[in-house]
């Protein structure tokens, strides 16, 4: 099992390539991008799964440790949607190794962009705080994505994500 962290260009200083030739992931989610983008002059962190498009905002903290804090991240991210804990389990279960990459699919970052463009609409000026980053995840989950890749044509985060997860571990 493993997964791969795909980040920006923007985290190289940060996130060093680990593996040149990434192997696919063999999670339900795919592979993860990573980004980071500021709203009102505070760092934040966008991730999303290259294969449901599902979004994980947070503060930009501890970056070099991002790769062995993955799956705890993507665990809260999962229960905070209300994912089955069997499920949630075999898919964190399934993220080690994380091996760090470039991107590589540009249909996923043309999503990233998207997604950083809306948070700052999503976010009331200045009146924001963490506590406020799962609304804003939860309002991205509902957006409709329209990928250029002939494999999918559109897909809603939130309705793909446990499509996946149920479709790969048969659990819930």
């Amino acid at each position: 099992m493993t997964v791969t962290l795909r980040r920006t260009q923007k985290l190289a200083s940060a996130l060093t390539v680990t593996a040149a030739d990434a192997p696919p992931s063999s999670t339900a989610l795919g592979d993860w991008y990573a980004n980071r983008l500021v709203v009102d002059r505070k760092p934040l962190l966008l991730l999303v799964s290259s294969r449901s498009l599902l979004p994980i905002l947070l503060p930009v903290r501890d970056l070099r440790a991002l790769p062995s804090r993955l799956g705890d991240i993507v665990a809260l991210r999962l229960r905070r949607f209300g994912i089955d804990g069997d499920l949630i389990d075999a898919e964190v279960g399934a993220m080690t190794p994380v091996h760090v990459a470039k991107t590589s699919d540009r249909a996923v970052v043309g999503i990233m962009v998207d997604f950083a463009f809306a948070v700052a609409y999503h976010l009331p000026r200045g009146g924001w705080d963490d506590t406020t980053l799962p609304f804003v995840e939860a309002a991205l989950a509902e957006t409709p994505c329209f990928c250029s890749s002939k494999v999918r044509k559109s897909l809603i985060p939130e309705r793909a994500a446990p499509e996946l997860l149920e479709s790969q571990w048969g659990v819930g």
